[in-house]
């Protein structure tokens, strides 16, 4: 997407507000728990992605923060003011959804406009034929300047005249981003909004609202499970997994310093590798191999060992793990091996330089090095420990 000045088609960039805090959030239906005392506070102008998987209470955390869902308990304050009760109309925000909801009857400029006509006009005014009511085509003019300055940022100008029907999912998806944009609310909502699209137009799709978050300084709250739409576009993400927020931190934060197992094992592509240990008197040992570092727990104590795909090695040393090649994936730039190691549960993924396809068929006996640096180290809960190593 092209850059685009706001100004200089007649948006205003707006006044940093749109602070969001959350407390105690929680939603039950009947006897189902859903959301557990989420506590969040966003930033006015930050991008902030709720992940999680499908069913771990985002979209409802989103429905609850726009005013569609009543919290079962806990507050919503938005630039430091209650919105609890408050009706969605009330708390000046807009919400971007997965299906885009566009009207199929109207075109796209009418499509658009219609929170501004259904903010700035009576329904008298809305009526056909009150356009000779006094007022109205002062009104109408300023609804179609704001409707062809937002247009003009997300490159719709050639499309206002067209129907629902006539536009590819990127058009529709543009469209709904411009009807949420028109007014310029204190933030943007939006719940999945890519999920129908092909991979080629998210990718795409990814870099037009990094820019347009760039361009208008408002606050984003993004949900998605897709995480690399997280780790692109996010300031921060906050993960959410049954129902609990179990971190929130910047994108490579949560990528190298995870709070817990799970949070290791949902971020990260290919999924992280998880080792069993335990704690011995001269250090952790992985798969009856020392690594040279102390866990802080207990001699005897049991152990996860975690470590990144692209943080082992498949090498010649005798200190390495010795395992056999089950699996191979080529992607072309990189080669994913799949390692039975020997004592181990589950295959390792290695990532390699695609030079290795020759030398690694499926079979192959190979040994894999661990460094001791690049583990991350949980209880058999999936608590985090030994952060200093």
């Amino acid at each position: 997407m092209q850059a685009v000045n706001p100004r200089a088609v007649g948006i205003e960039r707006p006044a940093r507000r749109g602070a969001v805090s959350l407390a105690g959030i929680a939603k039950q239906f009947g006897t189902t728990s859903v959301l557990r005392g989420i506590g969040l506070d966003i930033r006015a102008g930050e991008f902030i992605t709720i992940l999680g998987p499908s069913g771990c209470g985002k979209s409802t955390l989103l429905r609850i923060i726009a005013g569609l869902e009543p919290q079962s308990a806990g507050t919503v304050s938005i630039d430091g003011a209650s919105m609890d009760g408050l009706p969605p109309d009330r708390r000046d925000i807009a919400m971007v959804f997965q299906s885009y909801a566009l009207y199929p009857h109207l075109t796209v400029a009418e499509n658009i406009a219609v929170p501004l006509r259904m903010r700035r006009m009576t329904r008298l005014q809305r009526l056909p034929g009150a356009g000779v009511m006094p007022g109205v085509r002062r009104i109408t003019g300023s609804i179609g300047d704001a409707v062809h300055a937002v247009a003009a940022t997300l490159r719709l100008e050639s499309l206002l005249d067209r129907k629902p029907a006539q536009l590819s999912g990127g058009q529709k998806q543009r469209v709904a981003l411009a009807r949420a944009m028109v007014r310029q609310p204190k933030a943007f909502l939006m719940d999945e909004p890519l999920s129908n699209l092909d991979a080629e137009l998210r990718v795409h799709m990814r870099a037009e609202i990094a820019q347009l978050h760039r361009q208008l300084g408002a606050t984003f709250i993004y949900v998605t499970h897709d995480q690399a739409e997280a780790m692109t576009m996010s300031d921060r993400v906050a993960v959410i997994l049954e129902g609990e927020l179990r971190q929130i931190a910047s994108p490579g934060e949560l990528y190298r310093d995870p709070d817990h197992l799970r949070v290791a094992q949902f971020v990260g592509t290919p999924r992280i590798n998880v080792l069993a240990a335990v704690e011995m008197a001269a250090g952790i040992d992985v798969l009856g191999i020392p690594v040279g570092r102390r866990s802080g727990l207990p001699v005897g104590s049991k152990l996860q060992a975690a470590i990144r795909p692209e943080r082992l090695a498949v090498t010649g040393e005798n200190s390495s793990l010795s395992g056999q090649v089950v699996y191979r994936e080529n992607l072309g730039s990189d080669l994913f091996l799949h390692v039975a190691l020997d004592g181990a549960s589950t295959p390792v993924i290695v990532r390699c330089d695609s030079s290795a396809l020759d030398s690694t068929e499926i079979g192959t006996a190979v040994r894999v090095a661990v460094p001791a640096e690049h583990l991350l180290l949980f209880d058999m809960e999936g608590r985090r420990i030994a952060r200093d190593g």
